[in-house]
């Protein structure tokens, strides 16, 4: 019996790879109107991605408690991902807000 359904995995995978999708549309959308605070955006989703792919990776393995270090790698770059994101959306808003006072 492996620990997750196949409907809990269809949830994750996908999670991820809308995950993936949506850091290629940040970066693109920042290309497009050639602002580099979108860029910055898209680099900071990429320590919430390397959780997922964590949490992903400890699963496949039926949670063995040989990869517990993975759920603490998971819970460090979820942190470092949440900081990194406020970080990016601050300075999107920080930049868009000196822009139209200008």
């Amino acid at each position: 019996m492996h620990a997750l359904s196949i409907f809990t995995w269809i949830i994750h995978i996908s999670s991820v790879i809308e995950w993936i999708i949506a850091i290629w549309l940040i970066w693109e959308y920042g290309k497009g109107i050639n602002n580099n605070n979108w860029w910055i955006l898209s680099f900071a989703m990429l320590p919430a991605l390397i959780s997922a792919m964590c949490a992903c990776t400890w699963h496949y393995f039926d949670n063995s408690p040989s990869l517990e270090w993975l759920v603490t790698l998971q819970a460090t770059t979820t942190l470092l991902g949440n900081c990194t994101l406020w970080g990016a959306a601050f300075r999107i808003w920080y930049s868009s807000r000196t822009e139209t006072t200008e």
